[in-house]
């Protein structure tokens, strides 16, 4: 198990954890608010097999249990009361109240209160990040519960920006805190903060090439923030704030915002 000493060296890792995850994009694009990512589609995705899918389903419900017991424990500690999300798996499409979610992704839906994923896909992201960092990769999958999860404690705090990143960068900064406590916890497992990091920068946004136009490169930039997940090194980024510092500064800007 690591322990908060080792962070450092760990972290220190990510610049080669983020060039394999470039090497290896493997996310969907989004159809909708608070998806996972909308990097673009992997050209040779891997061969998951039901097994694969069974294993990841489990370790799903097992990071869901742990996500519920956190988040509960910090509500109290603000005295809130957290509404635990569903956990819904689905394959193809699937119909929501917050519309239509592709395959390939996961959303949290407030409507519904459920976090929806598919579950081929969530598999897909830990054999990835296993094939490419030599691990079972599963914590680039878990981390896609987390980042969803985030989605439901943010919201149920009362915290919706209008531009998709801010949303995002909270949601990525509160993943990072869950593999804080997984920490503390005694949870984690050689390799999984490399895992995670690699999931972050696997689903980073690419970033725009500039035309030469100022004008026209800031029309660009504010459509890119009213719709960004943010660049690999930005979602490495928040996740770490949440690793090192805790939700604490995660949910400053959510308390600034109301």
């Amino acid at each position: 198990m690591h322990r908060f000493a080792t962070f450092g060296k760990r972290i220190a890792r990510t610049a080669l954890v983020a060039a394999l995850a470039l090497s290896s994009s493997s996310m969907s694009p989004v159809s909708g608010a608070n998806a996972w990512s909308s990097a673009e589609p992997p050209a040779n995705p891997v061969r998951v097999t039901q097994a694969d899918v069974d294993v990841s389903n489990r370790k799903a419900a097992g990071a869901y249990g742990a996500l519920v017991s956190m988040w509960t424990r910090e509500f109290d500690r603000l005295g809130e009361e957290f509404a635990a999300p569903r956990l819904a798996r689905y394959r193809s499409h699937v119909r929501t109240p917050c519309g239509v979610i592709p395959p390939s992704n996961a959303s949290y839906c407030l409507a519904a209160n459920t976090i929806y994923y598919d579950d081929v896909f969530l598999a897909a992201q830990a054999k990835i990040a296993g094939q490419a960092l030599d691990m079972d990769g599963d914590m680039a999958a878990v981390g896609i519960i987390a980042h969803e999860m985030g989605h439901a404690v943010a919201m149920q705090l009362g915290f919706r920006a209008r531009d998709s990143y801010a949303n995002e960068a909270v949601a990525d900064c509160l993943a990072g805190a869950f593999a804080r406590q997984s920490d503390v916890d005694g949870s984690l497992e050689d390799g999984d903060i490399d895992e995670a990091f690699f999931g972050m920068a696997s689903a980073g946004d690419p970033m725009p090439m500039a035309s030469g136009d100022p004008e026209r490169d800031r029309r660009i930039a504010r459509l890119i923030a009213r719709n960004s997940h943010g660049t690999r090194e930005q979602r490495m980024q928040n996740f770490r704030d949440g690793l090192t510092r805790g939700s604490g500064a995660c949910l400053a800007p959510l308390n600034a915002a109301s």
